[in-house]
Parts: structure tokens; sequence; C-alpha cells
């Protein structure tokens, strides 16, 4: 049995864990918004200054980020990002298909109606995707967001918590990639047509349908991967700045002028006034 930490050293310490996972955090949103980008370096001490949060908790963030492989540390000349390895994500999505295929199989041969938890996700799923034109959503994030939900939710839908864990996994290591695949409005209408397609298919049971149509929608996502050119994460990174810019005027906004205090009147004032 391992020897169990003193209290005091416990927390001690709580506070670096803490405030290292908001490092961590707030750095991993930055590079899948395209506000550190592909290539840009930067230093520890200018990150603590930027994140206002001490360096200790900063470079344990760091660390944890070039363990998982997004960045890079350069001997006495600080960090940086590092490229996108496309051939990386053509694997992941190769994985994701052998994934989401075989849950999809089993929510097919399963019996809805007496699965209550994959007939609940599945009926939330077309709350989402089977909606009219009209309703669909047009904001690429908020559609890529939706889009990574509609591929979890399918494999969660079968209850395996291990397949679950993995798809997760690959679906975080693809982030960046997807939120780029959802910057053209086609992508979008062609995401809610498929999703649809797929869902019908599966609510059907027609099993060969439901797998020919996910893994076309999954390599057709996986083809605009080999599309993304540098104009296109340069476009991504500009928006990301727009958004920086617009939330910084937002909370730098003027608080309404209060209003002057009302003059107090000096004893010889009141008495004045008294008499009259």
């Amino acid at each position: 049995m391992q020897p169990s930490i003193p209290s005091q050293s416990r927390k001690s310490r709580s506070p670096i864990l803490s405030l290292a996972d908001t490092a961590y955090a707030r750095l991993k949103e930055e590079i899948f918004d395209f506000r550190l980008a592909p290539g840009d370096r930067f230093s520890e001490t200018s990150t603590a200054e930027r994140l206002q949060i001490s360096r200790t908790p900063v470079r344990e963030a760091l660390f944890r980020l070039q363990q998982e492989g997004y960045l890079q540390v350069h001997f006495r000349n600080g960090w940086s990002v590092l490229p996108l390895d496309f051939e990386q994500f053509e694997n992941f999505y190769d994985l994701r298909i052998i994934l989401e295929t075989a849950a999809v199989r089993r929510l097919c041969e399963s019996a809805l109606d007496s699965q209550t938890f994959a007939r609940q996700v599945l009926d939330g799923l077309k709350a989402i995707w089977m909606v009219p034109v009209a309703d669909r959503l047009s904001d690429g994030l908020l559609v890529a967001s939706h889009d990574e939900a509609f591929h979890i939710s399918l494999v969660e839908a079968v209850g395996n918590a291990e397949l679950s864990r993995v798809h997760r996994d690959v679906t975080e290591r693809i982030r960046i990639i997807r939120r780029l695949d959802f910057t053209r409005a086609p992508r979008i209408e062609k995401t809610y047509d498929e999703h649809a397609l797929i869902l019908d298919a599966i609510f059907c049971r027609r099993t060969d349908d439901a797998l020919q149509l996910l893994r076309s929608h999954i390599e057709a996502s996986k083809a605009e991967v080999r599309k993304i050119t540098l104009h296109r994460l340069f476009l991504a990174r500009q928006a990301a700045s727009q958004v920086s810019e617009q939330d910084a005027e937002q909370s730098t906004e003027p608080l309404p002028a209060a209003k002057p205090p009302r003059p107090t009147k000096t004893p010889a004032q009141k008495r004045s006034s008294s008499r009259k």
C-alpha cells in the first residue's frame, strides 16, 4: 500500500493543481479555436501574464499539452503549437469508422422499443437533425458542436462504456479539424441531410443502409481534411480574433454614469430657508 499524502501537503498542492487545470483548459480551447494557430511560438512568461496565472501551473499545463501532442518545447526558446499532422488525422477518421459502424450495427440489430436509453438518445437526435430546413442552424461552430454530439451519442446509445471512452478520445483529437470542416455553408446543409438519413435508417432497422450512409458521411468529412489549406487556417484564425475582440469590447463597456449626489445645505442655508 502506498503511503498516504499528509493533509497539509494536499492542501498546499491543491491550488496549483486547480490553476494548472484552468490553464490547461484555456490553452486547449485557444488551440481548438485557432487563437493559438499551428506554428505559433510563445513563452511561459507571456502565457502566464496573458492568462493571469503564475508560471508553475502554466508550465504544468504546457507539458500536459505536449504529452498529448498539441505543443512542442524548444530548448531555451519557448514553446510552439505543433503543425497539423494530416496523416494522423486520417488514421483517426479510419478508427472513427470502425467504432461508429460497430455502434450503429448494434443499434440496428437491437429492439429499440425495449431499449429505453437508446430510444431516448435517438429521439433526442431526431429532434435536432430531422427538422424543417427553415429551422436549421447556420452558425458553423454551433453546428460543429452538435455534429460532434451526434456521433458521440450514437456510440453512447449502445451502452458500452469502454467503446464510448475510446470514441471520445478519438473525437477530441480531431476536434480542431472538425471545426474547420464547418466553416462553409454547403457542409452544414449536407450534414443535416446526411444525419437525417442515418437516423431514418436506424429507426427503420435498415442495417446495410445505415452503415453505408455512416461510412460515406465520415469519408466525406475525411476528404475535407485533405482540402484544408493555409488560407483556410488563416481565415479560421481571423474569425477567432474577431470574436476575441468583441468579447474584450463587451467586457470593457463603460458603466452607466452615476447620478450626481444632491447638494447638501449648510446650517446657514437651512436657517435662511426656514425663515422664508
